[in-house]
């Protein structure tokens, strides 16, 4: 297993790692991998859209009204027709196929931070 370089606290500092409620799911169908572009509720951050390939393990029924985690604070970013405005967080499966979503274990208010 490979770990990554040192960052200092600063730069861990940097991350915005916020909590939030999907609110809506569909098929990204134009997506290289299989993919769902999601809305999630941010709270007083508002809805934001990202991508997540996470079809393997998840279904679109499952997703909605679960709590993730996610990075708020990267530029948006396009994948195919979509723009990204967050990065759902998750755990790689042996063959980066599976991807489990990290989720708080109690629920919390949308927007909260990661501290």
């Amino acid at each position: 297993m490979i770990i990554k370089p040192e960052i200092s606290w600063a730069d861990f500092e940097k991350i915005d790692i916020r909590c939030g409620t999907v609110v809506a799911v569909k098929d990204f169908e134009k997506a290289r991998n299989p993919s769902y572009q999601l809305e999630i509720d941010f709270g007083g951050l508002g809805i934001k859209k990202s991508s997540a390939q996470i079809t393997s393990l998840y279904s679109k029924e499952d997703l909605i009204g679960k709590q993730i985690l996610a990075v708020v604070n990267f530029p948006r970013k396009q994948i195919a027709n979509f723009f990204s405005e967050c990065l759902v967080l998750g755990v790689y499966g042996e063959d980066k196929a599976e991807v489990t979503l990290l989720m708080p274990s109690l629920p919390a208010k949308n927007g909260m931070p990661v501290g």
